[in-house]
């Protein structure tokens, strides 16, 4: 089952990654964050693909961590965590990184973890219907990884309306905020998404492409690497507290946390 967790194909010098957990909402956990790692390098080695594109089956892009997940976390000790919280930041510096364009198609709400992996992409397309949130600090965590990226894309006005309240916000509303970068009907986005991908196949050069990403990427990348450092650190120690732990726990049994 674990080669099933991540579909992956090339056709007309396009890799599809897709994300096959549709039963758990797609939803992250250490195996499926090292598979996908490891499917975005394997693109970005392959030298008939120019672009790739990033998707996942059934309704939800993805769901955040799981609970079984979730649960391991409070178990672990803090090296453990600290390792964890690398290989989550490893993922998304492969994105942010790769020397090869990655297009989001998100055609289902996008949350927490799942935000993050959505907007660290190049280009992101998203049908109107789906909803994005860092709800991290609603279950006593800190959205630590993600909050390097996401400041880099928008305002810090904006990312602390998003990041402190952890409430939902629509695509349109990520479109505004400076998230994504296309809003596109259901019917429409897969054609949508293939049309911008092979535009960029047959119109751009790869070179060009790959020193243009690398040059707005490492614009201030001192300062990011810095951040990414304290944030993996923040991760690992975030989740030993107690308000994680009562968020969790809530969360589970499905209760109205009393903060």
């Amino acid at each position: 089952m674990t080669e099933d967790l991540i579909l992956y194909s090339v056709e007309a010098r396009i890799a599809s990654i897709t994300i096959n957990r549709p039963d758990k909402r797609n939803a992250l956990n250490p195996e499926l964050v090292s598979l996908l790692t490891d499917a975005l390098l394997r693109a970005s080695e392959d030298e008939d693909v120019k672009v790739i594109i990033l998707k996942a089956n059934g309704t939800t892009f993805s769901a955040g961590a799981d609970l079984a997940y979730l649960l391991q976390l409070q178990k672990n000790s803090y090296e453990e965590n600290l390792a964890d919280s690398e290989n989550l930041k490893r993922l998304f510096t492969t994105i942010y990184y790769l020397p090869k364009i990655v297009i989001a198609q998100v055609e289902g709400h996008a949350i927490a973890g799942g935000c993050g992996l959505a907007t660290v992409c190049d280009i992101i397309f998203a049908v109107p219907e789906a909803n994005f949130a860092y709800t991290e600090v609603k279950l006593g965590f800190v959205p630590a990884i993600v909050s390097c990226f996401l400041l880099r894309k928008t305002s810090e006005t904006i990312a602390k309306k998003i990041l402190l309240t952890g409430n939902l916000f629509s695509a349109e509303q990520a479109l505004d905020y400076g998230l994504i970068s296309y809003v596109t009907k259901r019917d429409d986005i897969g054609q949508k998404v293939k049309e911008f991908a092979l535009n960029l196949c047959t119109e751009t050069s790869a070179n060009s492409l790959m020193i243009t990403k690398q040059l707005i990427g490492q614009t201030n990348n001192l300062l990011l690497e810095k951040s990414l450092a304290f944030a993996v650190q923040i991760n690992a120690r975030v989740r030993d507290s107690e308000d994680f732990k009562k968020g969790v726990a809530s969360f589970i049994n499905k209760e109205k946390i009393n903060w």
